[in-house]
């Protein structure tokens, strides 16, 4: 056997090699990725599922407040007319706090 052609012999299973090493890498980078895809999926599942929750239960809290209010302004609407009133001029102060003439 002559020198080059063990240099081919060597050249040609480098290549195979390589070749082999590429095609598991690629493989295990497509069974790594899927594996992240699912984790993802599940992970924007179950924050979709908690943000139902949540939303259902401020929807409702919400609808309670309302009542409770409504109730309190039919009890005594010049009470609840004077406290909006000073609210308003309360928040009017606070965001024209810096202004001066």
């Amino acid at each position: 056997m002559s020198a080059n052609a063990a240099d081919e012999t060597k050249a040609g299973s480098a290549a195979s090699s390589a070749a082999s090493l590429s095609a598991e890498a690629q493989k295990t980078f497509q069974e790594a990725s899927k594996k992240f895809e699912k984790v993802v999926n599940e992970g924007v599942e179950a924050i979709r599922a908690q943000t139902r929750a949540h939303a259902d239960t401020a929807g409702q809290q919400l609808d309670e407040a309302q009542r409770y209010v409504t109730e309190r302004v039919k009890e005594r609407p010049l009470a609840s007319a004077g406290m909006a009133l000073g609210v308003g001029v309360l928040i009017g102060l606070l965001l024209s706090g810096g202004r001066r003439r």
